[in-house]
């Protein structure tokens, strides 16, 4: 428990499960997020929502700090479906447009350059290519690498971790459930954000969203499936 950890928090289901994964095991815990220009920038609103309900829970003694960065230099290197206004598709490549190059490693650089500063030694994210959108930059060998280069680059020793990559999206429900009971459930499903669309107008079983996307299809079945093994 003596160790410090900066979680991703984007707002969204994965990142808000992954800081409860962090309170319940360290120490401190502080919070990182980015405005990169994204069309669902709702999620951001649901970051300091979460952040709040989260103080509710047994660990909440844990949460430190949030941080909020501008990065929307991503958004200057071209377009993707995550940041402008143009339809879901799979490119040439076969990735889904929703890929946005870089986002992942830039993200744990900074988050690393802020751990230097804050003295803060694990760095956690909701990537995983378990139940995913098949992103090269949420591969487990991806983030082994980027462990090594970023604990090289700024000369101290930081751990990467990834609750989340060998679970699929019924898994991290059931997560959710197994740290918090019914009240994280509640609260991730009415406050986190995952719908592409930013779409926030109808409740569903699962949460908000426009129902359609690709992200709101992975957590609408990943509910179905959960809420099904009871």
């Amino acid at each position: 428990m003596s160790r410090r950890a900066l979680v991703l928090f984007s707002g969204g289901q994965d990142s808000a499960t992954c800081l409860a994964w962090a309170l319940a095991r360290y120490a401190h815990v502080e919070t990182l997020g980015f405005d990169y220009g994204q069309r669902h920038r709702v999620e951001l609103d649901c970051r300091v929502r979460l952040r709040q309900g989260l103080l509710a829970m047994p660990w909440s003694g844990q949460l430190g700090d949030d941080h909020l960065l501008s990065v929307d230099v991503l958004g200057q290197l071209g377009a993707s479906a995550m940041t402008a206004d143009v339809a879901i598709a799979t490119q040439q490549d076969g990735l889904p447009n929703t890929f946005v190059p870089g986002r992942n490693l830039l993200f744990f650089t900074l988050a690393a350059a802020l751990a230097y500063r804050r003295g803060l030694d694990v760095l956690v994210g909701g990537m995983s290519e378990t139940d995913y959108s098949g992103y090269p930059d949420c591969r487990d060998n991806t983030l082994k690498a980027l462990q090594v280069a970023l604990s090289l680059g700024i000369d101290r020793p930081l751990t990467l971790q990834t609750p989340l990559m060998w679970r699929d999206k019924a898994a991290t429900w059931a997560l959710a459930h197994a740290l918090g009971g019914n009240a994280l459930v509640e609260l991730v499903r009415r406050e986190s954000h995952t719908c592409y669309l930013g779409e926030r107008a109808r409740l569903h079983s699962w949460g908000y969203g426009c129902g359609s996307c690709p992200a709101c299809e992975l957590r609408a079945r990943g509910w179905a499936q959960w809420a099904a093994a009871g």
